[in-house]
């Protein structure tokens, strides 16, 4: 994605079912859990660089021991961080304490952060500051083990306010109003209300005070809490979770949103946001790896027993189709084929764009994510050529020379690699036209390569504000001097925010919003603008099942190729000489690449949840009034 955006969080929950001894005979180390959660954090990176956290619980502590660690970081590389204090942390005291060195039992009682139950969390904060206290786990704490709380999610809220208010009106007061505090508040409460009564029901059966608590531990129903907990939750999520005593859980949306995947032997139960990550640091199979069906929750108990229970009713499943486009990494074999099949798919609209000239055409790619389309789309080019040549030698019939076969058959896809990001650049004016000048200058091309008579194909995955096209790319490709410009994008028009985790909460930032107001404004119907505000303020103080999208209005009177062309002319600088043209998937041929992941709304309206019409209202009155807060 050319444009910056932020995304995506990622969540790695491990529960070592073995005794430490274990892993310390098998695997030589008694901190293979830590090694692990390094590994499963730094796989997810992709996922967030804003931050990142892990946490750690040891089972069966004795009281005045510590049992539960944390550490949060917001360094510039923030798990190389947190893992760098970890290790000096293990180091020191193994220096200080040599004997500790193959004691394993002495290890886990004075050494922080080795525990049987691991979760790591890695950031990319979609709003608000970026503290230190914004990262994940968070950690609620209580005197009574049952009662702390550690959560770490990949979420966002469409219904912060609401669910804020509930707790009020249950006699709570949160420290913030933000979703994570809210959810963690939200299941704190039930856990609370939980323990309480298992506790009461103990003392009424004859057990003692000290008795209670391990037989809190068996009886509290970890899928009743979240039952209870999530009941009014609107979003998209993949929430995990660690109770004080041992229990642990990972819960997921109902329409699947968010991603989860987990795997469990008889030595681990491993849960992640992707499936390559889990593949490829505990070295097991594609077909090992289960997705997290929407709306249940992998628990396992402090015994070590673990099942899958539904917690929600799941809706139509609407797993988030930017995981396969862009955020998820593209080593999964099954988003491998997807993004291919994303690039073949765009093919037709492309030979169409250089006239099937693809003698006089270049194809390339703009680093990194979208490479993968690149290499679909390359199969197809190939395969229209192979039709051609054997279509020209069948025409010969059998009258044509050596010479002349050869010729038609040493014919490729001219392919090259054309944009380079110069990652070490960085704009550190803020002055508009000198910063304009240096962000012209983010990506370096290749000269010499492309022929006034060229066409310069180059695929990005997706286009969502379109600033870094026309400030540098389409600038610096206009250097080479081509005929035409065409840019691919392998996703379609996003035209509507998200609300579920994903950095696009204001709709004038995305250029497909700012096509369609223009042609509008061509068209003498910009009144629309006008009645689709009185028609979202109207909404206002509607039930969320009620509110509809009436944002869809504004694009309703032009077709998807009008939009396309008048991107394409937005983002042409007057200065550009080539022919610019800007070509996007169809939805259709996204559904068709990603049958298993058909969340559209950013391309369609079509939220998953009564929330998300509400967001995309809201984002629409702070467009028109002026109001550059968030929708969420």
């Amino acid at each position: 994605m050319s444009d910056a955006l932020k995304h995506e969080c990622g969540i790695a929950l491990i529960r070592l079912k073995k005794p430490l001894e274990f892993y310390k005979k098998k695997y030589g180390s008694a901190f293979y859990g830590v090694n692990k959660m390094y590994l499963m954090m730094e796989k997810q990176h992709n996922r967030g660089q804003d931050g990142a956290g892990f946490a750690s619980i040891k089972l069966d502590t004795q009281p005045g021991e510590r049992y539960i660690s944390r550490v949060r970081s917001i360094a510039q590389q923030p798990i190389q961080d947190i893992f760098a204090q970890i290790n000096e942390r293990i180091n020191d005291d193994l220096s200080k304490n040599p004997e500790y060195q193959d004691d394993v039992a002495a290890q886990k009682k004075h050494i922080p952060y080795i525990g049987e139950l691991l979760l790591g969390h890695v950031r990319y904060g979609t709003f608000g500051k970026n503290s230190v206290e914004s990262v994940h786990p968070f950690l609620r704490q209580n005197n009574w083990m049952h009662r702390n709380l550690i959560v770490a999610g990949n979420f966002n809220m469409t219904n912060v306010s609401e669910l804020f208010n509930n707790l009020v009106n249950i006699g709570q007061h949160p420290k913030e109003k933000a979703d994570t505090i809210t959810i963690m508040e939200k299941i704190g409460h039930f856990l609370d209300d939980a323990v309480s009564k298992i506790y009461k029901d103990l003392k009424k059966e004859g057990y003692s005070k000290a008795e209670c608590s391990p037989l809190i531990a068996e009886r509290l129903k970890v899928g009743k809490i979240l039952k209870k907990a999530a009941k009014n939750w609107d979003g998209g999520y993949a929430m995990a979770g660690l109770l004080g005593h041992g229990d642990s859980f990972v819960l997921r949306d109902p329409a699947g949103i968010r991603p989860a995947y987990y795997y469990q032997d008889d030595e681990v139960v491993v849960v992640a946001s992707e499936r390559p990550v889990i593949q490829t640091v505990f070295n097991i199979d594609f077909n090992d790896v289960i997705e997290l069906e929407p709306g249940h929750a992998i628990i396992t108990k402090k015994s070590g027993e673990t099942s899958i229970k539904q917690i929600l009713e799941p809706l139509e499943r609407k797993a988030c189709s930017f995981e396969r486009i862009y955020f998820s990494r593209g080593s999964d074999a099954e988003i491998y084929e997807e993004r291919k099949e994303l690039g073949r798919l765009l093919m037709p609209k492309v030979l169409e764009a250089i006239d099937g000239d693809t003698k006089n055409s270049v194809f390339s790619f703009i680093p990194n994510t979208a490479e993968t389309s690149f290499f679909g789309m390359i199969d197809t080019v190939e395969e229209h050529l192979n039709q051609r040549k054997t279509q020209a030698i069948l025409d010969g019939n059998g009258k044509l020379s050596a010479e002349h076969v050869i010729e038609i058959l040493s014919e490729r896809p001219r392919i090259e690699k054309i944009a380079i990001k110069d990652v070490k650049l960085r704009t550190f004016i803020t002055e508009d036209s000198s910063r304009d000048d240096l962000v012209a200058h983010v990506y370096d091309v290749t000269y010499g390569v492309i022929k006034p008579t060229d066409n310069l194909v180059i695929i990005d995955d997706s286009i969502v504000r379109g600033t870094t096209l026309k400030k540098s790319i389409i600038k610096m490709m206009d250097r080479l001097n081509p005929k035409k410009i065409v840019v691919v994008s392998s996703a379609p028009q996003i035209r509507y925010p998200d609300c579920y985790g994903i950095d696009m909460a204001n709709l004038e930032g995305l250029v497909a919003f700012r096509a369609a107001l223009a042609l509008l404004k061509d068209t003498n119907n910009y009144d629309v603008v006008e009645e689709v505000y009185k028609k979202c303020k109207a909404q206002v103080n509607l039930k969320d099942k009620d509110v509809k999208n009436f944002v869809k209005e504004i694009y309703d009177n032009f077709t998807d190729e009008q939009i396309s062309d008048k991107i394409s002319e937005l983002l042409s600088d007057e200065d550009v000489k080539a022919e610019v043209k800007i070509i996007f998937q169809s939805v259709a041929n996204l559904h068709k690449a990603c049958p298993k992941n058909l969340g559209d709304w950013y391309f369609t309206g079509n939220y998953p949840t009564v929330g998300g019409n509400r967001v995309v209202n809201k984002a629409f009155i702070n467009f028109y009034e002026g109001n550059k807060e968030r929708a969420y």
